[in-house]
């Protein structure tokens, strides 16, 4: 099996992390940038609703970067 037909795993980014290393992880999966993923994360904070819940349930269930 090539590593075009195995399908995308998301893990947390060991490189691109500042705090647990998923807003890297999310901007590795999508190859997006992961400054962009930062901004979007802190712009969202800045709406009501359980975004830091979110992160940190996703810093419990997506696993680290073998």
């Amino acid at each position: 099996m090539s590593a075009q037909d195995r399908p995308k795993r998301l893990y947390r980014s060991r490189n691109n992390r500042l705090l647990a290393g998923v807003c890297g992880g999310i901007a590795e999966y999508f190859r997006w940038d992961p400054t962009l993923v930062r901004l979007l994360f802190v712009a969202s904070l800045l709406l009501p609703g359980p975004q830091v819940v979110a992160y940190l349930v996703a810093w419990i269930v997506i696993p680290p970067e073998p």
